[in-house]
């Protein structure tokens, strides 16, 4: 992400190692079960062979699909920016966020991690979430004070005359 003139950034990061862990179970699973199929059908060493590689081919996706992720925030705008070879980027002001929630499911909750989902203006293909993110709290406080600065409330509580 390219900084313009004046900005900076207020937080970078990308989605806790403990998100990936279910991925990771789910492609170790597959690959115990194409193991034992293999087994079955062909030899052992074969089994053992096509078991290793998937379960190799999991982590390297699952460690690339983490790292291919980076979220930022800076004093200006959002930024979700995904993929390595395809480029997948989410951009918004921070004029345009309306409300910023975290959300966790008992899986997250567990694995102390969480989503923080920023409601801005517009349809719903504007709204952004940072998913799998440990610091949950630090993401929504760091975008609260950002946007009390860049709409000049200062860190006061909008009040309504």
């Amino acid at each position: 992400m390219e900084l313009k003139s004046g900005e900076s950034v207020i937080y970078q990061g990308h989605p806790s190692w403990r998100a990936i862990v279910g991925f990771y179970l789910k492609g170790i699973l597959a690959a115990v079960v194409v193991a034992i199929i293999v087994g079955l059908v062909d030899s052992t060493g074969l089994a053992i062979v096509a078991g290793a590689a998937l379960v190799g081919l999991t982590v390297l996706a699952g460690l690339v699909k983490r790292v291919a992720t980076v979220y930022t925030i800076t004093d200006r705008r959002l930024n979700i920016k995904r993929g390595i070879v395809a480029r997948k980027v989410q951009e918004t002001r921070l004029q345009r966020v309306q409300n910023v929630n975290y959300n966790q499911g008992v899986y997250e909750r567990i694995m102390q991690i969480g989503d923080v989902d920023f409601d801005t203006a517009g349809t719903d293909d504007s709204n952004f979430v940072f998913a799998g993110v440990a610091e949950r709290e630090q993401v929504v406080e760091q975008v609260d004070r950002a946007t009390h600065i860049v709409t000049g409330l200062g860190g006061e509580a909008e009040t309504r005359t």
